[in-house]
Protein backbone atom coordinates (compact mmCIF):
# COMPACT_ATOMS: atom_id res chain seq x y z
CA UNK A 1 0.00 0.00 0.00
CA UNK A 2 1.46 3.56 -1.09
CA UNK A 3 1.48 6.07 2.16
CA UNK A 4 0.15 9.39 1.05
CA UNK A 5 1.21 12.01 3.24
CA UNK A 6 -0.82 14.99 3.76
CA UNK A 7 0.99 18.75 3.49
CA UNK A 8 0.36 20.91 6.37
CA UNK A 9 2.33 24.76 6.73
CA UNK A 10 1.52 27.44 9.36
CA UNK A 11 2.05 30.98 8.13
CA UNK A 12 4.82 32.34 10.14
CA UNK A 13 6.66 35.85 9.77
CA UNK A 14 9.72 36.00 8.31
CA UNK A 15 13.24 35.89 10.02
CA UNK A 16 16.59 36.16 9.56
CA UNK A 17 18.08 33.90 12.62
CA UNK A 18 18.88 30.49 12.52
CA UNK A 19 20.41 27.65 15.00
CA UNK A 20 24.21 27.58 15.29
CA UNK A 21 25.93 25.10 12.74
CA UNK A 22 27.37 23.05 15.71
CA UNK A 23 31.11 22.72 16.46
CA UNK A 24 32.79 19.41 15.27
CA UNK A 25 36.48 19.81 13.55
CA UNK A 26 34.99 19.06 10.09
CA UNK A 27 32.03 21.82 10.28
CA UNK A 28 34.38 23.79 12.03
CA UNK A 29 36.80 23.97 8.86
CA UNK A 30 34.14 23.82 6.18
CA UNK A 31 33.23 27.43 7.82
CA UNK A 32 36.14 28.59 8.17
CA UNK A 33 36.83 27.58 4.21
CA UNK A 34 33.88 28.90 3.19
CA UNK A 35 34.40 32.60 4.94
CA UNK A 36 37.70 32.84 2.62
CA UNK A 37 35.91 31.46 -0.75
CA UNK A 38 32.30 33.76 -0.63
CA UNK A 39 32.16 37.12 -0.71
CA UNK A 40 29.91 38.18 2.27
CA UNK A 41 27.90 36.60 4.82
CA UNK A 42 25.32 34.05 3.68
CA UNK A 43 21.90 35.80 3.53
CA UNK A 44 23.26 38.88 5.27
CA UNK A 45 21.77 40.96 2.67
CA UNK A 46 18.48 38.95 1.97
CA UNK A 47 17.37 37.17 4.65
CA UNK A 48 16.51 33.18 4.50
CA UNK A 49 13.18 32.33 2.41
CA UNK A 50 9.90 33.45 4.90
CA UNK A 51 9.73 31.10 8.28
CA UNK A 52 8.85 30.17 11.30
CA UNK A 53 10.62 29.75 14.52
CA UNK A 54 9.35 26.23 14.91
CA UNK A 55 10.86 25.19 11.15
CA UNK A 56 13.97 23.42 11.72
CA UNK A 57 16.43 25.08 9.93
CA UNK A 58 20.23 23.48 9.15
CA UNK A 59 22.80 25.47 8.47
CA UNK A 60 26.18 24.18 6.96
CA UNK A 61 29.05 26.11 5.72
CA UNK A 62 27.92 27.00 2.05
CA UNK A 63 24.17 26.39 2.25
CA UNK A 64 21.19 26.81 4.45
CA UNK A 65 17.91 24.30 4.01
CA UNK A 66 14.78 24.13 5.98
CA UNK A 67 13.96 20.49 6.93
CA UNK A 68 10.62 18.95 6.56
CA UNK A 69 10.22 16.16 8.95
CA UNK A 70 6.94 15.65 7.48
CA UNK A 71 8.47 14.50 3.96
CA UNK A 72 11.99 13.95 4.98
CA UNK A 73 13.25 16.17 2.69
CA UNK A 74 13.82 20.01 2.61
CA UNK A 75 11.19 23.36 2.07
CA UNK A 76 13.98 24.59 0.77
CA UNK A 77 17.61 24.85 0.08
CA UNK A 78 19.29 28.44 0.21
CA UNK A 79 22.86 29.37 -0.98
CA UNK A 80 24.83 32.30 -2.58
CA UNK A 81 27.14 30.85 -5.61
CA UNK A 82 29.55 33.35 -7.21
CA UNK A 83 32.18 32.58 -10.22
CA UNK A 84 35.23 32.14 -7.65
CA UNK A 85 32.94 28.96 -6.00
CA UNK A 86 33.31 27.69 -9.64
CA UNK A 87 36.97 27.54 -10.00
CA UNK A 88 37.79 24.75 -8.35
CA UNK A 89 37.71 21.01 -9.21
CA UNK A 90 37.19 18.61 -6.04
CA UNK A 91 35.94 15.64 -7.44
CA UNK A 92 32.39 14.68 -6.34
CA UNK A 93 33.12 12.52 -2.96
CA UNK A 94 29.72 10.24 -2.82
CA UNK A 95 29.26 10.45 0.55
CA UNK A 96 26.05 9.95 1.06
CA UNK A 97 24.65 9.99 4.71
CA UNK A 98 22.50 10.79 6.70
CA UNK A 99 22.04 14.61 8.18
CA UNK A 100 23.33 14.73 11.47
CA UNK A 101 22.26 18.34 12.10
CA UNK A 102 19.01 17.01 11.72
CA UNK A 103 17.55 16.92 15.02
CA UNK A 104 14.30 14.70 14.18
CA UNK A 105 16.58 12.30 11.67
CA UNK A 106 16.85 12.82 8.01
CA UNK A 107 16.59 10.40 5.60
CA UNK A 108 18.46 7.84 4.70
CA UNK A 109 20.15 5.73 1.57
CA UNK A 110 18.47 3.13 2.34
CA UNK A 111 15.04 5.12 2.25
CA UNK A 112 16.03 5.58 -1.70
CA UNK A 113 17.33 1.94 -2.45
CA UNK A 114 15.52 -0.13 -4.49
CA UNK A 115 12.76 2.78 -4.95
CA UNK A 116 13.74 3.14 -8.44
CA UNK A 117 14.02 6.89 -8.18
CA UNK A 118 17.72 8.56 -7.65
CA UNK A 119 19.01 10.55 -4.69
CA UNK A 120 18.06 14.18 -6.38
CA UNK A 121 20.64 16.63 -5.07
CA UNK A 122 18.87 20.01 -4.25
CA UNK A 123 22.12 22.17 -3.85
CA UNK A 124 24.35 20.41 -6.43
CA UNK A 125 27.56 18.95 -5.89
CA UNK A 126 29.21 20.89 -8.86
CA UNK A 127 28.30 24.26 -6.83
CA UNK A 128 30.70 23.45 -4.56
CA UNK A 129 33.92 22.05 -6.18
CA UNK A 130 35.98 24.77 -4.31
CA UNK A 131 36.02 22.99 -1.25
CA UNK A 132 36.15 19.17 -0.50
CA UNK A 133 34.33 19.59 2.99
CA UNK A 134 31.62 22.12 1.03
CA UNK A 135 31.12 19.36 -1.45
CA UNK A 136 30.84 16.42 0.95
CA UNK A 137 28.06 18.22 2.95
CA UNK A 138 26.37 17.97 -0.54
CA UNK A 139 25.58 14.37 0.05
CA UNK A 140 23.96 14.79 2.93
CA UNK A 141 20.59 13.20 2.65
CA UNK A 142 18.23 16.42 4.24
CA UNK A 143 20.00 17.60 0.72
CA UNK A 144 18.15 15.08 -1.14
CA UNK A 145 14.75 14.73 -3.13
CA UNK A 146 13.45 11.50 -4.82
CA UNK A 147 13.76 12.60 -8.87
CA UNK A 148 12.59 10.35 -12.07
CA UNK A 149 16.33 9.47 -13.06
CA UNK A 150 15.51 11.00 -16.72
CA UNK A 151 14.58 13.98 -14.79
CA UNK A 152 17.50 14.31 -12.40
CA UNK A 153 20.32 13.06 -15.23
CA UNK A 154 18.12 14.84 -18.11
CA UNK A 155 16.52 18.81 -17.60
CA UNK A 156 17.60 19.22 -13.63
CA UNK A 157 20.87 18.75 -14.46
CA UNK A 158 20.87 20.69 -17.59
CA UNK A 159 19.13 23.57 -15.56
CA UNK A 160 21.89 23.09 -13.10
CA UNK A 161 24.59 23.62 -15.52
CA UNK A 162 22.71 26.89 -16.90
CA UNK A 163 22.98 28.37 -13.36
CA UNK A 164 26.47 27.86 -13.34
CA UNK A 165 27.14 29.44 -16.73
CA UNK A 166 24.93 32.22 -15.14
CA UNK A 167 27.18 32.64 -12.07
CA UNK A 168 30.24 32.96 -14.14
CA UNK A 169 28.85 35.78 -15.91
CA UNK A 170 26.86 37.49 -13.63
CA UNK A 171 29.31 36.92 -10.56
CA UNK A 172 26.90 36.20 -7.79
CA UNK A 173 23.55 34.67 -7.38
CA UNK A 174 21.30 33.65 -4.71
CA UNK A 175 19.41 30.18 -5.55
CA UNK A 176 16.63 29.08 -3.80
CA UNK A 177 15.88 25.32 -4.63
CA UNK A 178 13.79 22.57 -3.31
CA UNK A 179 10.41 19.87 -3.84
CA UNK A 180 7.11 21.79 -4.69
CA UNK A 181 5.14 20.12 -1.52
CA UNK A 182 1.64 22.40 -1.64
CA UNK A 183 0.47 20.34 -5.03
CA UNK A 184 -1.69 17.66 -3.36
CA UNK A 185 -0.79 13.59 -2.56
CA UNK A 186 2.74 12.01 -3.03
CA UNK A 187 3.74 8.54 -2.96
CA UNK A 188 6.54 7.55 -0.43
CA UNK A 189 9.71 5.46 -0.62
CA UNK A 190 11.60 4.29 2.27
CA UNK A 191 11.17 2.82 5.83
CA UNK A 192 11.42 6.64 6.44
CA UNK A 193 8.37 7.45 4.11
CA UNK A 194 10.49 9.81 1.93
CA UNK A 195 7.43 11.85 0.04
CA UNK A 196 7.94 11.72 -4.03
CA UNK A 197 7.38 15.23 -5.03
CA UNK A 198 5.56 15.49 -8.32
CA UNK A 199 7.36 19.09 -9.60
CA UNK A 200 10.77 20.87 -8.13
CA UNK A 201 11.47 24.50 -8.33
CA UNK A 202 14.77 26.94 -8.78
CA UNK A 203 14.54 30.39 -8.04
CA UNK A 204 17.80 32.85 -8.78
CA UNK A 205 18.26 36.25 -8.02
CA UNK A 206 21.11 38.44 -9.35
CA UNK A 207 20.98 41.27 -7.14
CA UNK A 208 24.23 42.59 -8.49
CA UNK A 209 24.71 46.07 -10.63
CA UNK A 210 24.16 46.86 -13.57
CA UNK A 211 21.59 44.74 -14.36
CA UNK A 212 19.17 43.11 -11.39
CA UNK A 213 17.11 40.67 -12.27
CA UNK A 214 15.16 37.82 -11.11
CA UNK A 215 13.94 34.16 -12.64
CA UNK A 216 12.10 31.12 -11.18
CA UNK A 217 11.29 27.09 -12.87
CA UNK A 218 8.76 24.69 -11.97
CA UNK A 219 9.83 21.89 -13.58
CA UNK A 220 7.50 18.67 -13.77
CA UNK A 221 9.65 15.48 -11.95
CA UNK A 222 9.72 13.26 -14.88
CA UNK A 223 11.82 13.47 -18.66
CA UNK A 224 11.62 16.47 -20.50
CA UNK A 225 13.56 17.42 -23.69
CA UNK A 226 11.81 20.98 -23.93
CA UNK A 227 13.82 23.97 -23.49
CA UNK A 228 14.46 25.36 -20.27
CA UNK A 229 12.72 28.54 -21.23
CA UNK A 230 9.23 26.80 -21.19
CA UNK A 231 9.68 26.31 -17.65
CA UNK A 232 10.56 29.80 -16.64
CA UNK A 233 7.96 31.47 -14.45
CA UNK A 234 8.09 35.24 -12.27
CA UNK A 235 9.00 34.72 -8.67
CA UNK A 236 5.54 35.60 -7.72
CA UNK A 237 4.20 32.69 -9.80
CA UNK A 238 6.24 30.26 -7.90
CA UNK A 239 5.70 32.15 -4.95
CA UNK A 240 2.18 31.28 -5.32
CA UNK A 241 2.99 27.73 -6.48
CA UNK A 242 5.02 27.10 -3.29
CA UNK A 243 3.10 29.54 -0.86
CA UNK A 244 6.84 30.21 0.02
CA UNK A 245 8.15 33.97 0.58
CA UNK A 246 11.28 33.51 -1.28
CA UNK A 247 13.03 36.78 -0.80
CA UNK A 248 11.51 38.31 2.40
CA UNK A 249 13.96 41.05 3.49
CA UNK A 250 14.43 42.69 -0.34
CA UNK A 251 13.21 45.76 -0.39
CA UNK A 252 9.63 46.17 -1.01
CA UNK A 253 9.68 48.06 -4.04
CA UNK A 254 12.71 46.38 -5.34
CA UNK A 255 10.91 42.76 -4.69
CA UNK A 256 7.74 44.17 -6.80
CA UNK A 257 9.95 45.14 -9.78
CA UNK A 258 12.11 41.40 -9.45
CA UNK A 259 8.83 39.39 -8.68
CA UNK A 260 6.49 40.33 -10.67
CA UNK A 261 8.01 40.35 -14.30
CA UNK A 262 10.37 37.74 -16.19
CA UNK A 263 12.85 39.20 -18.67
CA UNK A 264 13.90 36.11 -20.65
CA UNK A 265 15.89 38.03 -22.61
CA UNK A 266 18.49 39.23 -19.82
CA UNK A 267 19.07 35.35 -19.29
CA UNK A 268 18.68 33.82 -22.22
CA UNK A 269 20.67 35.46 -24.54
Amino acid sequence: MISIPRYTRSKCTSSRSAPSPGCGPARFFAFVLAILILPSCLFAQFGLPRHCASDQIVVHAAYTLSYNEQFEQPDWAAYELTSKMLTGHVPRTHDFRPDPAVKTGSATPGDYRGSGFDRGHLVPAADMAFSQACMSETFYMSNMSPQAPAFNRGIWKRLEELVRGWAKENGELFIVTGPVLSDGKFPTTGQNRVAVPHRFFKVILDYKEPELKAIAFILPNMRSDSPLESYAVTVDEAEEITGMDFFPELPDAVERQLESKIELEKWFH
